[in-house]
């Protein structure tokens, strides 16, 4: 199996939960200890910066292959979503720096970047099950 489509599963939920760009809170249904399980690739029940990296978010999402990831790519992977919750659309225009409508790799790595740094409350390098559940359904207003 290759390891984009092993990652899959746990990229969805990555994403999904990082991508800022609402005000408004959103009601999860995926707990915290679900997507820790999801996203533990080494399963020693953290997340690392790798667990949370984006090499394999862009290659899973990128389906043209052109580097940057649409809202159409986005929407596709994460699904349709909740009723009143953020689009894809609406989810990338937090990190869309250059206002193109598009993430470019840089783009979503700093979107990733941020999500992790402020998620890892004790800063010793890893977000654990609570770090996860105390950031699961806040909201995060998008870096530019």
């Amino acid at each position: 199996m290759n390891v984009v489509a092993a990652l899959r599963p746990a990229l969805v939920l990555c994403l999904a939960s990082m991508l800022p760009a609402v005000c408004s809170a959103q009601v999860s249904t995926v707990t915290a200890a679900q997507r820790l399980q999801a996203l533990d690739a080494n399963h020693d029940g953290v997340l690392s910066r790798y667990e949370y990296d984006s090499d394999a978010a862009l290659a899973a999402m990128d389906t043209d292959r052109n580097g940057r990831i649409s809202a159409e790519e986005l929407q596709a992977y994460i699904g349709p979503g909740e009723q009143g919750g953020a689009t894809a659309k609406e989810r990338i225009v937090g990190s869309d720096v250059d206002n193109d409508g598009e993430l470019s790799d840089e783009e979503l790595r700093r979107s990733l970047d941020f999500r992790f740094k402020w998620l890892d409350k004790n800063k010793d390098g890893n977000v654990d099950l609570a770090e996860l559940g105390a950031g699961t359904n806040t909201p995060m207003v998008g870096r530019r």
